[in-house]
């Protein structure tokens, strides 16, 4: 066996191995999927989608490490979450918390996730994606009155305000477009 075809075998055994791979369905899947190395995997548990949406954007849950919706997700903060109670029954709070920490950031293969993940690693996980080194990083350079001061934004928490696509996990700089202020360049 080459030199090469070993190193390819060992990294897709261990792989396999860790689990890692079954956070995108399965471990060919996620192999021939050529989109894994972009964004951040979409919402597909609708479930999730609906009860979380129904409130706000349902972020998907590769912009958060799992010991961020650990702490989101259980019975006690859902009382109090951001000022709203958001508890749910039993079942599906157990269903919406697994979703999340199953896709989480750090479990993730998608290029925006693992660098979300990167940047959430050490220190105390972050409760709101707005508090994540990177996107801060990312939004830096936005003037505070394109989101604060716009009427059909008003915080960066709102995501799908600006990033046509964001539905779909996708956040790349083609996709924005900032609500009155369509000749700002990002």
């Amino acid at each position: 066996m080459s030199k090469k075809l070993k190193v390819v075998a060992l990294l897709a055994g261990t792989l396999i191995v860790n689990g890692a791979a079954l956070a995108e369905e399965s471990f060919g899947g996620w192999l021939i999927n050529f989109d894994r190395t972009k964004e951040v995997k979409p919402v597909t548990d609708k479930r999730y989608l609906k009860e979380c949406g129904e409130c706000h954007f349902a972020y998907q849950p590769g912009l958060l490490p799992a010991r961020s919706w650990e702490k989101l997700l259980n019975a006690d903060a859902l009382k109090n979450h951001f000022g709203d109670n958001a508890e749910f029954d039993k079942d599906t709070l157990q269903a919406i918390h697994d979703y999340a920490v199953e896709n989480a950031a750090d479990k993730s293969f998608y290029k925006r996730s693992r660098k979300i993940a990167l940047a959430t690693a050490e220190g105390e996980a972050p409760l709101r994606i707005t508090e994540v080194r990177y996107i801060k990083r990312k939004h830096k350079d936005i003037p505070e009155k394109i989101v604060k001061g716009n009427k059909d934004v008003k915080s960066l928490s709102n995501c799908n305000k600006c990033h046509t696509q964001a539905d779909k996990g996708v956040f790349d700089n083609d996709t924005v477009s900032i609500p009155n202020y369509p000749d700002w360049d990002n």
